[in-house]
């Protein structure tokens, strides 16, 4: 019987790098679950903030992990509490509201981010407001998502 490698070993520059979510200030290379090097269960992308980004108190639908390579920043949580991270810091986010965070980049900060699922339509973000904690999210981008219809819930 022959078996044949489905091991892939690649450099991180070989991947495109394009703006993430946020816009401007945030770059993204999806090294696992994209189209360049799909996978069956996960995505795993670096990103890179400039310093002075920030990204609004928000949550995820499905569990994101981070991990600090560089830079400093702080993160908020939906209580308001303030946690400054930095290189070999570790974030995990349950899914949820009550796993809200924001980002306030300090100094240029890269991250590795884990999602475990490939599915668009699982992995958004929604926006909340600091005030009331209501929870929003723009149409556009549901859509684009694949969460128009939310097939997936029933």
């Amino acid at each position: 019987m022959e078996l044949k490698s489905t091991l892939r070993v690649f450099d991180e520059e070989e991947v495109e790098s394009t703006l993430g979510i946020g816009g401007e200030g945030q770059r993204i290379r999806v090294l696992a679950g994209g189209e360049q090097h799909p996978s069956e269960r996960m995505i795993v992308i670096t990103k890179s903030f400039d310093a002075g980004t920030y990204e609004a108190l928000h949550w995820h639908l499905i569990e994101a992990f981070y991990y600090v390579i560089s830079g400093r920043a702080v993160m908020k949580d939906i209580e308001g509490k303030s946690h400054e991270i930095g290189p070999g810091s570790v974030v995990y986010a349950p899914p949820g509201l009550l796993g809200s965070h924001s980002w306030e980049i300090k100094e240029q900060l890269q991250l590795v981010a884990v999602r475990a699922t490939t599915d668009l339509e699982k992995n958004i973000q929604f926006d909340v407001d600091e005030s009331t904690k209501e929870s929003s999210i723009e149409f556009d981008y549901l859509v684009k998502r694949g969460g128009a219809n939310f097939k997936s819930l029933y």
